[in-house]
């Protein structure tokens, strides 16, 4: 236990749950984490260890089968796997989401049917809420489900689907006609069922190969296609068609804290690369880490770790107080995000020509920092949250 980024006011079962984590990480990712990502592996032995942990089941609720953890708990196990392997928490991100929404928003029917089997890890849930040339409109959605008979049929094409092939369970945002003056009103999650695997998994529904990325190796990203797929009305998330929109920005306030949490993940793991290596390589007869020029850049790296997760911190408890923090989700996201950027990019200059080698572990952070930078929202679309929020806040008396 080292002393960056420690949470004050943890309870005994977050620091067992943390404590054995870290072990976890320490003992299977990190040992496996390099040859894995350089083959684009899939982590299956790791999945299987995170399910016996009760990873998969962390935040559902103990009357559905999980452990009945907060967000805070959640975002601080995803700041231990990242600082493994951020695909490993993308494996897990993703499912998470789907349990959350299910749990805030599904009908009870729902909520039985899936949130047990999601709490064991046999059903694994994605997220698919883009779409190729959307960027973040998420309003001009355009794949379509039309109403047929006592059922819905689903044409278009999905984009950027984490664990696209591996998971069984996907909340899909389309468009619905609902007759809404407002284009974020005739937008509806359904529930899609589905087998793992690629190709045309069920009639009507298309899983393409997975999406070449320059980093996040290991887990599957892909798209997804329907075309002519039907389903029943019952797989409206809560029942009642046009308020996915909602829904989805629910879940994306907490992916957020999360993407915040990796974020912290990468750059911790990237600090102790640094100084650990600036304590062997020497120059001038003396470690490097005894030169101004370094010693500073650590500094600079520790601070800007301790920033980014204070920031996580306080944005997962006050979800988990049951107060709006879409502001402070942004805040988090963006610092953390910007920060890891930088302090992977630090090390990487300590690291000198080694770093650019891939047998160090830097040049893979490298690659997987850049990701957080535009996943659940680019710095510039958390800048607009965070304005907008501020000037309605502090908006002057007229």
């Amino acid at each position: 236990m080292t002393r960056l980024a420690q949470t004050a006011d943890l309870t005994d079962i977050q620091q067992e749950i943390l404590s054995t984590v870290r072990t976890f990480v320490d003992k299977e990712i990190i040992p496996t984490a390099q040859e894995l990502e350089h083959a684009d592996a899939y982590p299956q032995e790791i999945v299987d260890g995170l399910k016996e942990l009760g990873i998969f089941g962390l935040t559902i609720p103990e009357e559905y089968g999980g452990l009945g953890e907060s967000l805070l708990t959640y975002a601080l196990v995803v700041e231990e796997i990242a600082r493994g392997w951020m695909s490993v928490s993308g494996v897990i991100n993703t499912h998470f989401i789907v349990a959350y929404m299910i749990l805030q928003h599904g009908t009870a029917e729902q909520k039985e049917r899936f949130l047990p089997r999601m709490a064991t890890g046999e059903v694994r849930g994605a997220f698919s809420m883009s779409e190729p040339g959307l960027g973040s409109d998420v309003a001009g959605i355009r794949t379509r489900a039309r109403r047929d008979g006592d059922g819905y049929v689903i044409d278009g094409q999905k984009m950027w689907l984490t664990n696209g092939g591996s998971s069984t369970l996907v909340a899909a945002l389309v468009r619905t006609d609902e007759g809404a003056e407002k284009a974020h009103q005739n937008l509806t999650t359904f529930l899609v069922e589905k087998p793992a695997g690629f190709g045309e998994v069920v009639p009507g529904l298309t899983i393409p190969g997975k999406i070449d990325k320059m980093g996040y190796k290991g887990v599957d990203t892909t798209e997804l296609v329907f075309d002519g797929f039907r389903i029943g009305a019952d797989a409206v998330l809560g029942g009642v068609p046009g308020k996915g929109f909602a829904q989805m920005m629910d879940g994306v306030e907490v992916g957020r804290v999360n993407v915040a949490a990796r974020a912290c993940g990468i750059s911790i793991r990237a600090f102790e690369l640094a100084i650990a290596y600036a304590q062997q390589r020497e120059t001038f007869g003396k470690p490097i880490a005894q030169h101004q020029a370094i010693a500073f850049q650590l500094a600079e790296m520790a601070t800007k770790v301790e920033a980014a997760h204070a920031m996580m911190v306080r944005a997962a408890r006050l979800k988990d107080a049951g107060e709006r923090n879409d502001v402070e989700a942004g805040m988090a996201k963006l610092l953390a995000s910007e920060y890891c950027a930088e302090v992977t990019t630090q090390s990487f200059r300590i690291h000198g020509g080694y770093g650019y080698s891939k047998e160090y572990e830097i040049e893979r952070l490298m690659r997987e920092a850049p990701f957080l930078l535009i996943g659940e929202g680019t710095s510039e679309i958390q800048k607009t949250i965070i304005s907008r929020g501020l000037l309605k806040e502090y908006a002057l008396k007229r």
